[in-house]
């Protein structure tokens, strides 16, 4: 059976922000309780999802801060033999809090190079506080795109934001040669999956809701655009009523390439060899098909660049 701590994997649907354990308040704040941290992680919808995440960055106000939990989260994915990761920094949120944006990315960068990874980062605005801001957020990504920035991206409520509103954001940030990546579908129906596709969107974080456009299901695996998959995630905002309901199976029969992720793993108490055990344990993936999901971590990485490793399923009894 498939060893996943030691399957080599990469990560590509992963919120820095989203990472901090419980535990980490305490070094962030002396004096926390790890179990408010647990409290606030705790919630049943999307709303109660964006509320945790709030809290959590209200703990983050300098560079050291950014740099702590960058620092953890790396020794988090070592330890799950992560070979490349590319993380979400929600550029949005620094603007919205006034907090010395260059100043952070240097910490994180400079955190990153430390630990060893090959690291990259997706500069991600908030869609929910519309184009104006999101710009800004591209012209820092367009800045920084020889400085360790791959991607441009969008997240938050898609319902409040929709992708259109970004066709203009979207046109300047692949112009200053960011690649393109849209949360949709998570929430909303396909339409908000076409929307992300029809200004520019390469990958597509969650999409499950593909899953009711038979069209949709046939142009994502036509076009080979992947999904990044978060099971736990979409369980614990409500995005699918239960864990029987996530549609991975059908999305992946449908021949949709999918990548497994961790999305916020401390906020939704999971991890990226934890996302790979629900799919065999809850889904019925094969050791081989578990083995293709790592495959396809590397092939559609934004800036994956040596030999795709070896993702091969091998014969021994342990499973974890």
């Amino acid at each position: 059976m498939l060893i996943l701590h030691s399957l080599p994997k990469a990560e590509l649907h992963l919120h820095l922000e989203g990472s901090i354990e419980p535990e980490t308040f305490a070094e962030l704040a002396p004096g926390t309780d790890p179990e408010e941290a647990r409290a606030r992680y705790r919630f049943c919808d999307f709303a109660g999802f964006i509320e945790a995440f709030k809290w959590a960055t209200s703990y983050l106000r300098s560079p050291d801060d950014y740099a702590l939990i960058t620092r953890r989260l790396l020794e988090s994915l070592k330890r799950q033999n992560v070979r490349y990761a590319e993380i979400t920094l929600a550029a949005g949120v620094v603007l919205w809090r006034k907090l010395d944006f260059a100043a952070i990315y240097q910490a994180v960068r400079e955190s990153a190079a430390e630990s060893g990874m090959t690291v990259f980062w997706i500069l991600d605005a908030i869609r929910h506080f519309g184009a104006v801001p999101a710009i800004e957020v591209a012209r820092l990504a367009a800045e920084r795109v020889n400085d360790g920035v791959v991607a441009f991206g969008i997240g938050g409520d898609e319902a409040r934001g929709p992708a259109g509103w970004f066709r203009d954001v979207f046109a300047f940030a692949r112009s200053q040669g960011l690649q393109l990546t849209a949360h949709a579908g998570e929430t909303c129906g396909p339409e908000s999956v076409w929307q992300a596709l029809e200004i520019g969107a390469t990958r597509i974080g969650h999409g499950i809701s593909s899953v009711q456009d038979a069209s949709l299901l046939r142009h994502l695996r036509d076009h080979k655009i992947p999904l990044e998959i978060c099971i736990s995630s979409n369980v614990a905002t409500g995005a699918v009523a239960a864990l029987e309901a996530h549609p991975i199976r059908r999305i992946y029969d449908a021949g949709v390439p999918i990548i497994i992720n961790s999305d916020d793993p401390a906020v939704f108490g999971t991890t990226l060899t934890g996302e790979y055990a629900l799919a065999r344990d809850r889904f019925g993936f094969t050791d081989a098909e578990l083995a293709q999901f790592a495959e396809n971590s590397f092939r559609y990485a934004f800036r994956y660049t040596e030999e795709l490793p070896a993702c091969k399923p091998n014969n021994s009894a342990t499973a974890t």
